[in-house]
């Protein structure tokens, strides 16, 4: 049987992380251990703290979509350019450039591919489903097959 944590919640429902190799308590629970938890518990709210700040200082959302990516190398850019004219300045802004370069092609095949759907859509009279959704295939197969 393995070993748990014997932390209760306010609900009595018991901590599922294993304790400490000598101990009855997960390092999150265990009483000599509350400092540094508390520590960490501190840092990890300056961290969510200064990705907001720095987040709205930058206009920067998200690594998740091709517009976000771009602004982060448009930040990436802008801060190289400001910097003082060396070797390893260039080499950057080449690098840059190409990730740019990269972004940009992967952005237009992005519009060209929902663009095709849209197409392939609207011939097949369907509007809602991706042809490229394989789940949303799935179940609309499945719907289908349950007529």
């Amino acid at each position: 049987m393995r070993r748990q944590c014997a932390f209760l919640g306010t609900t009595g429902e018991p901590c599922r992380a294993a304790p400490l190799r000598d101990g009855q308590f997960c390092w999150v629970h265990s009483p000599e251990h509350a400092q540094e938890v508390q520590e960490a518990r501190r840092l990890g709210g300056l961290r969510r703290k200064r990705e907001a700040t720095l987040s709205g200082a930058y206009d920067f959302e998200t690594l998740g979509t091709v517009d976000g990516i771009r602004r982060l190398i448009e930040v990436a850019v802008l801060d190289t350019l400001g910097m003082e004219n060396s070797i390893a300045r260039s080499r950057t802004l080449a690098y840059l450039a190409q990730v740019a370069l990269r972004t940009l092609e992967v952005g237009d095949l992005e519009k060209r591919i929902v663009a095709l759907e849209q197409s392939v859509r609207s011939q097949r009279g369907q509007h809602s489903v991706s042809a490229f959704d394989v789940d949303a295939s799935l179940r609309e197969t499945g719907e289908e097959e349950a007529k």
